[in-house]
């Protein structure tokens, strides 16, 4: 728009420097990045699902046995209706003795093989899919849910307040444009007047009706009134350098704005009607501190669950390789199996307890940092309404000090040209003049700065 010549709205120069200020694209992606965290904390509702895997190397096989292992064997004895170990009997039929075991010596042995109970362990790949559904975990993720929530809603507040300083620093730099701009053009005419007043002035000592100070005085002061017109001309050049970097835009962009005329209806300020508690709930600043204390709120919870029982529900599917469901197996084999967990704190030293009263003196300390910005935001509503209502009266006064100073200059110049007034008192009437006017521009553009400052206090600033 700037490049093409066409003149630049106030909301087009806001809507330029929201969407290209990089602030607010770095809030923007803090937003983005606080929604993902709150996703991922309504997550741990859901089961998970894991698995686990691995594999070792072991030296050796396992063997259960040192050596060959003999097993006494038994034989149904029929008389008696039950088994009895084959063991030898001497002459009166009582068991053999072994001196070395103390045990009976038996006549018959099963022999198990030292070999037969070895096991090769030497390769194991084990695995399992692993399946926790939380039941309780004492409030922790309600709370955890309800501190991303919030801390979702503090990064978009703080966003909207960034934006609004943006915007109110769009503001600042538009109207000093356009006050450096009416400047301009004062100082063009003021020039243009001291011009005049000099070639009278000239005129006149040629007729010998003024002398050559009286010229010399002049010049000094058209000199300095180009001075002044070069400064300014300076300035509004920066001034649109500074509005352009702020748009986002390169400084030289070319920015003819469209409030190029200053001139107001009314002369009377518009009234205000303030209520505190509507203030209180607009101001994005108290917005985000309250989230702040819901926030630490959450984390007293989440201190509090640390204290608490927690109960899941465990479910597996797990295998390896060699398994033992049937028998020792080289081959991959596994099975489902399903519990439940409990966990609870018994003793921790004081430990989680002196994490819940940390956490309860951080929402003290929020709830008091919200009431005394409360009273500051009070106090700076108070200050806006004093300037907003004196910028009216200003420009007011401005106005009459303008119609007497343009009434004297005319006077002046009336009565030099019939020589009742030197041209003292002629570029006297014409520096009243210049100093009417600029106050009357100041006041005009204080009226738009105070009203933009009083929306931005009163949280109607739109963002």
């Amino acid at each position: 728009m700037a490049a093409t010549g066409a003149p630049v709205t106030l909301d087009s120069c806001r809507n330029m420097a929201l969407r290209n200020n990089k602030a607010l694209r770095i809030a923007d992606e803090a937003i983005t990045g606080a929604g993902y965290d709150r996703k991922a904390a309504r997550a741990a509702y859901l089961p998970g699902i894991d698995f686990t895997g691995g594999y070792m190397y072991n030296q050796h096989k396992i063997s259960l046995l040192g050596e060959d292992a003999h097993l006494p064997t038994m034989t149904f004895d029929p008389l008696t209706q039950q088994y009895v170990y084959n063991v030898m009997l001497d002459q009166n039929m009582k068991p053999v003795i072994n001196p070395e075991t103390g045990l009976p010596v038996f006549t018959d042995v099963a022999v198990i093989p030292k070999e037969a109970m070895e096991f090769d362990t030497r390769n194991v790949f084990a695995g399992a899919f692993t399946l926790t559904q939380p039941i309780f975990m004492g409030g922790q993720i309600k709370a955890l849910n309800e501190i991303t929530k919030y801390a979702e809603e503090l990064a978009r507040t703080v966003r909207n307040s960034a934006a609004q300083d943006v915007i109110f620093a769009v503001d600042g730099a538009y109207w000093q444009v356009i006050s450096l701009r009416e400047k301009k053009r004062l100082a063009e005419s003021f020039v243009s007047l001291v011009d005049s007043l000099y070639s009278n002035v000239q005129s006149l000592q040629k007729e010998g009706m003024a002398t050559k100070s009286d010229v010399l005085t002049v010049a000094v002061s058209l000199n300095e009134a180009n001075v002044a017109l070069t400064k300014v001309d300076n300035g509004l050049s920066l001034s649109r350098m500074a509005l352009a970097q702020l748009c986002g835009l390169p400084v030289n962009t070319p920015m003819e704005l469209q409030d190029e005329g200053l001139g107001r209806d009314s002369r009377i300020a518009p009234a205000v009607d303030v209520k505190m508690e509507d203030v209180y709930a607009r101001r994005q600043d108290l917005t985000a501190l309250r989230h702040g204390i819901s926030l630490f709120e959450q984390k007293e919870k989440l201190a509090l669950s640390t204290m608490l029982p927690k109960v899941a529900l465990v479910g597996a599917w797990s295998f390896s390789n060699p398994n033992v469901i049937n028998g020792f197996d080289k081959r991959f084999g596994g099975g489902f199996s399903v519990g439940a967990t409990l966990t609870v704190p018994l003793w921790h030293w004081g430990g989680n307890y002196n994490q819940l009263k940390s956490a309860r003196s951080a929402t003290l300390r929020q709830r008091m940092l919200l009431e005394d910005a409360e009273e500051k935001v009070q106090l700076q509503v108070s200050q806006a309404r004093y300037s907003y209502d004196e910028a009216y009266k200003t420009y007011n006064m401005t106005l009459r000090n303008l119609e007497k100073a343009d009434e004297n200059l005319r006077q002046a110049q009336l009565a030099f040209r019939e020589g009742v007034m030197t041209a003292d008192d002629v570029l006297a009437a014409q520096t009243a003049w210049r100093a009417a006017h600029s106050e009357k521009i100041d006041a005009e553009i204080g009226i738009h700065l105070t009203t933009v400052y009083l929306s931005k206090v009163l949280g109607t600033l739109a963002y």
